[in-house]
């Protein structure tokens, strides 16, 4: 078997992590990695102690469910309650992140975003990342890697 690179193990970390989610209109997952190293992961789900779309529903508010927080901030607040410095970090995610995480994701100091998938890519999101000599890969998983997974 041919050793996957470390695009594709990071990637799979988020696949694996998005099967955590608790929103059931969407299941992202998020690794932070700085040097070749995981130094936190996320997934899409409800505040600690707090009611899940599994559970209850999504509550949708302007076609958002706002119940979630989303895989990337909960990879950044893991980051935040740890201690564990972003700066000059990459972030993988399963999907292209939204506007709101895109400002986040700058605002922290993370150079690189991988995401696997398009979803909703934002104009001004991708705008924004430019303007932060952000670097954007899109990096589509590699199926053979479900295998891993019992697929």
């Amino acid at each position: 078997m041919e050793r996957m690179t470390w695009d594709q193990f990071f990637m799979a970390q988020c696949h694996l992590l998005a099967v955590r989610s608790t929103c059931t209109r969407l299941a992202v997952g998020a690794t932070i990695v700085r040097e070749n190293r995981i130094i936190a992961g996320g997934y899409n789900g409800s505040i600690s102690g707090g009611d899940h779309c599994i559970d209850h529903g999504c509550y949708v508010i302007d076609n958002h469910c706002v119940r979630t927080i989303h895989a990337e901030m909960n990879a950044l607040l893991q980051c935040a309650k740890y201690g564990s410095p972003v700066d000059g970090a990459s972030i993988y995610v399963t999907h292209f992140p939204c506007l709101q995480c895109s400002k986040a994701i700058i605002q922290s100091g993370i150079r690189t975003v991988n995401y696997a998938k398009d979803y909703r890519n934002n104009e001004y999101a991708i705008k924004l990342f430019e303007q932060a000599g952000v670097e954007v890969n899109h990096i589509p998983f590699n199926r053979r890697v479900d295998d891993l997974f019992g697929n």
